[in-house]
């Protein structure tokens, strides 16, 4: 068998009426005559919407079919046990031109409750993000399920939802049952569960090509929805040159923010995962003991467990999410 090692995968795009260009002239990816390409899913593990690899002897080979060849030397020992030949993690790239629908995902056990299979947590880190861009995360105020359902008939929804404006830079944890949107102006990277289970609370009125409004899930979402209100919805990391730093540390996924200005070593000895490298700035060249080869913003590498070792060469100030479970 040949040896594993890091893989890059063919986008999947995704059609969007909230959709637009930035993923073509902002991270250089090519989604052909796509006129409103609102998504790139980058590495899926989905069902029926797996990636294919791109690089090395395993091009056009589909991400779970790598793991039933391959098992633990490409997930890890106990990712493998926990979740068999399904990847647990799904990476986006998002361009938003218009508000995304309010929505809520549910956590696993309500997801499996209603036989959905996983939950979804999530994670942004925004890219780009236009003069006065602002995305939704939770309430601004303790409401209860009759509040939130009269602001809901009413369309005053937004009135009790914090809102936050946004700059390149900012990350924001969305864990299962944060009620949620994405606004316009808006280019991130999505990491999340692997799961496309989402409950469209409400749509901003939009109708689809036919003219008739999209469906929403208002009985759905009710149980989901987390209507607590936290102190802080953005995450604050340090922004410290050439080294991890932990942004996200969730059961489901940890990931650390890497800003690079020269090269570095890092050693996944002890850990017993994969790792995924995600580019949102400039572009480096990552070096493993049998090779190397380029990253470049708008993509991301798959580190196989049993790839212990890896050197990331910046050819320009670069920025990498550094994903893994620990």
């Amino acid at each position: 068998m040949n040896t594993l090692y890091p893989l890059k995968f063919k986008p999947l795009f995704r059609e969007k009426p909230w959709g637009g260009r930035k993923l073509e002239n902002v991270l250089g990816l090519d989604a052909g005559d796509m006129p409103n390409c609102g998504e790139a899913w980058v590495l899926s593990g989905v069902l029926e919407n797996e990636t294919v690899v791109a690089n090395g002897f395993l091009e056009g080979n589909e991400l779970n079919e790598l793991i039933a060849v391959y098992m633990d030397d490409l997930v890890g020992g106990k990712v493998y046990d926990k979740y068999k030949n399904e990847f647990p993690i799904l990476v986006k790239f998002i361009d938003a031109t218009e508000y995304l629908s309010i929505q809520v995902h549910p956590n696993d056990e309500l997801a499996r409750k209603r036989g959905l299979g996983n939950g979804k947590s999530e994670m942004w880190y925004i890219i780009d993000a236009g003069k006065d861009a602002e995305l939704i995360s939770g309430f601004n105020k303790k409401v209860t399920q009759k509040t939130y359902l009269d602001h809901l008939k009413e369309d005053t929804l937004k009135e009790i939802l914090n809102v936050e404006k946004v700059s390149a830079g900012d990350i924001f944890e969305m864990p299962a049952g944060r009620v949620h949107a994405i606004g316009p102006r808006i280019l991130l990277a999505e990491i999340q569960q692997t799961s496309d289970v989402t409950y469209r609370i409400f749509d901003w009125d939009r109708v689809d090509a036919k003219g008739k409004p999209r469906d929403l899930h208002t009985d759905e979402a009710l149980e989901a929805i987390d209507f607590d209100v936290h102190e802080s919805y953005r995450t604050a990391y340090g922004r410290v040159k050439n080294q991890s730093i932990k942004v996200v540390d969730a059961p489901y996924f940890t990931t650390n923010i890497l800003h690079l200005d020269k090269a570095i070593s890092k050693d996944y000895d002890e850990l017993d995962s994969f790792v995924i490298f995600t580019c949102v700035q400039g572009s480096l060249r990552v070096k493993y003991p049998e090779g190397e080869l380029m990253l470049n913003m708008g993509e991301c590498l798959l580190v196989p467990n049993v790839v212990k070792t890896i050197e990331l060469h910046p050819s320009t100030e670069s920025k990498l999410l550094e994903t893994f479970i620990l």
